[in-house]
């Protein structure tokens, strides 16, 4: 069916939408280009410092006073993601506030970069608290509210730091990688629901990548520039969209580059079930368990469970 003219296709009109760490850097980008989609926005941050120290209610509320000076609807929240009271009392505030709540951004987070041998565990677990915790807490209470209304969906912020390894960063990795397997089961077990739920990767200019590369003019001339928190958005407005029919998929947004990011079993080496390889059978096999082509995409544990047995079981049945 063809658009009405001048009617985008990606239209939120009458969608509601929570965006959590909303307040500034790449949230910020996100609730202004829901709201210019025509998203009702409840704009959630806490005001603290990178670090997740101290609290500031302002900034959330400037972010929902641009939103509205625009035209737009907002409200503010202020409670923490990292309590299910916190959790609680955001999802309230779209139900109260519109009635209903289409879709969540998980996307509040800290950030402090630590050498591993050096890292504490007060700081590993105010990560996780604020990341994984957080991401956890608030789907958890908004899939309640999808489920009995008939739908929504999820957009999970992990990073390329959890998938594929970052220094000084094992904290944060653990968090994001953790966050990408809660958004594969709330796909898997939202499906029969109509939630859907998909990750992004985003790469943006925001107070965490000006900590990461630090003063250096010549790094930040050369990426600050290119990874523009805006070219982030509109991946994100999709994935929250009506519009959007995938679930249980992972995506990087880099410089203007979308991409699927998938993690595939390769097809390995079968010893069978009814020998007891040895360590030097593993070492002889060694380049086909190590190589990753051919392989499959599994939709869930079962897939691999599935495929091994069956695997197995053609074996047995050729002997």
């Amino acid at each position: 069916m063809s658009q009405p003219p001048g009617r985008p296709q990606v239209d939120l009109t009458d969608q509601v939408v929570l965006v959590t760490g909303a307040g500034r850097g790449l949230g910020r980008h996100y609730a202004l280009a829901l709201a210019a989609q025509g998203a009702a926005v409840v704009v959630n941050d806490l005001g603290g410092a990178v670090d997740g120290v101290g609290h500031d209610a302002s900034v959330a509320d400037a972010v929902v006073d641009e939103i509205t000076a625009a035209g737009g609807s907002a409200v503010a929240s202020h409670d923490s993601v990292a309590t299910a009271d916190g959790a609680a009392a955001m999802v309230a505030t779209a139900t109260r506030s519109f009635g209903r709540l289409d879709a969540v951004v998980s996307n509040a987070g800290i950030f402090e970069p630590a050498d591993f041998e050096d890292l504490t565990f007060g700081q590993w677990d105010r990560m996780l608290r604020v990341h994984l915790d957080g991401a956890f807490h608030v789907s958890q209470a908004a899939y309640r509210v999808m489920r009995d209304q008939g739908g929504g969906r999820f957009v999970f912020v992990a990073s390329s730091a959890g998938l594929f390894g970052q220094p000084q960063l094992a904290h944060y990795a653990a968090a994001k990688a953790g966050t990408l397997g809660l958004a594969n089961v709330v796909a898997i077990e939202g499906a029969a629901h109509g939630i859907l739920a998909n990750t992004v990767l985003p790469f943006g200019e925001s107070r965490m990548a000006h900590a990461l590369i630090g003063p250096d003019p010549e790094i930040a001339r050369g990426l600050l520039d290119r990874i523009r928190p805006e070219l982030v958005a509109p991946l994100v407005v999709y994935l929250a969209s009506r519009s959007c029919q995938v679930s249980h998929q992972a995506f990087s947004a880099f410089a203007g580059r979308y991409a699927r990011v998938f993690v595939g079993l390769a097809e390995g080496w079968y010893a069978g079930a009814d020998r007891a390889p040895s360590a030097d059978d593993v070492a002889a096999h060694f380049d086909r368990i190590g190589a990753p082509e051919p392989y499959s995409i599994p939709g869930s544990i079962f897939d691999e469970v599935g495929d091994v047995l069956g695997r197995l079981e053609g074996q047995e049945g050729q002997q």
